[in-house]
């Protein structure tokens, strides 16, 4: 039996290769536009996945994937060159692109590196504004995936790559800088208007002659009314109003 089962394991493995040889690629899609900011498909994947267990938790870039202040992703490097750094506007994450995959082959999603499968879940499929930070190396990009072209996913990627190659060269500003540049460089605002004070017409004023006042029946020229005095009723809480 442990013969058979290794003489089973073989040809496992060979059916596995004609799987993936035979495994359509993803629909191809035109790439976006190139700019500072994009709107972007965004999914998650997780090192613990088939598709990645042979390659346990490093990169298509051999170093170990990220999750902290920089996070790894993965995406079609003819797209986004490999060392593209980019970062969601909806969270504040910072992402940095060391990986890709057959998935991603000729389309503009983004595969974002979660450490769990709780994380990958919990993050599914989002569409997000990407703001870039660093446009990566076009040419470190062709320097990996050239050694491995036999894999069909990756000939797609470097068939772009040489297609485009002239547009993915050239540097792309980081929107950070864009904007601030944008900010330092607008012209003030012109000073609101300054309030003029109203002018106030002259008005007349009528004025009553003052008759001469009667002779003080009182020490001090006090005058006492010629009116009799209305007397005062005490204030009481029960009286009514």
């Amino acid at each position: 039996m442990p013969f058979l089962h290794a003489r089973g394991l073989p040809l496992a493995l060979c059916l596995l290769a004609a799987g993936c040889a035979s495994r359509p690629l993803p629909k191809y899609e035109k790439p976006l536009a190139r700019a500072p900011i994009q709107s972007v498909r965004t999914t998650a994947y997780t090192h613990t996945e088939g598709d990645h267990l042979q390659y346990g938790s490093r990169n298509a870039c051999g170093d170990p994937l990220q999750y902290g202040a920089l996070r790894s992703a993965a995406c079609d490097w003819s797209r986004w060159p490999v060392g593209t750094v980019f970062r969601i506007q909806e969270t504040g994450d910072t992402h940095v692109v060391d990986d890709y995959g057959w998935a991603l082959s000729g389309t503009n999603t983004i595969d974002l590196y979660a450490p769990s499968r709780s994380a990958m879940n919990s993050w599914g499929v989002r569409r997000v504004h990407i703001e870039m930070l660093r446009w990566g190396d076009v040419d470190r990009s062709l320097a990996i995936l050239r050694p491995r072209a036999k894999h069909r996913h990756v000939r797609r990627m470097l068939d772009q790559i040489q297609e485009r190659y002239a547009e993915l060269s050239q540097p792309l500003e980081a929107a950070s800088s864009s904007v601030v540049a944008a900010e330092m460089n607008a012209p003030a605002p012109p000073p609101g208007p300054v309030a003029t004070p109203r002018a106030i017409a002259p008005r007349a004023i009528a004025v009553t002659a003052l008759q001469p006042a009667a002779a003080a029946s009182s020490p001090g020229g006090f005058n006492a009314p010629s009116a009799a005095r209305v007397p005062l009723t005490p204030f009481s809480a029960s009286a009514t109003r």
